[in-house]
């Protein structure tokens, strides 16, 4: 962490090499397997922030999946015969995944 003095009695602290070392230690993608599709989700503290913040409603986690799996592979889960209580599985685990309570957005001020 690196500090700066730009006018007398002011302090400007980088925070940069904090940031990094918090993200470097997010843990590595989640493979699941369901209904014989295969697919991974990232961290989700490792999702953009305008995402984070949906991942913690579960009425958006068809936009949030959508956004991160992609169209095709979405398209791919709705041929499997997926269904919405399947999604809620999926976002429950994924969130326990990320030591968060449901309903908790990962950008909480808690966080």
């Amino acid at each position: 962490m690196s500090t700066s003095k730009k006018n007398p009695g002011t302090e400007t602290v980088s925070l940069d090499a904090l940031i990094q070392q918090k993200r470097d230690a997010l843990p590595a993608p989640t493979t699941y397997e369901a209904l014989g599709v295969t697919f991974s989700l990232p961290p989700m503290r490792a999702l953009p922030w305008q995402l984070q913040e949906k991942v913690g409603n579960l009425n958006d986690t068809f936009a949030v999946l959508e956004e991160v799996l992609g169209k095709e592979k979405v398209q791919e889960m709705y041929a499997a015969g997926y269904q919405l209580g399947d999604l809620e599985v999926i976002a429950l685990d994924w969130q326990k995944r990320a030591g968060m309570a449901p309903g908790e957005s990962p950008a909480s001020a808690a966080s």
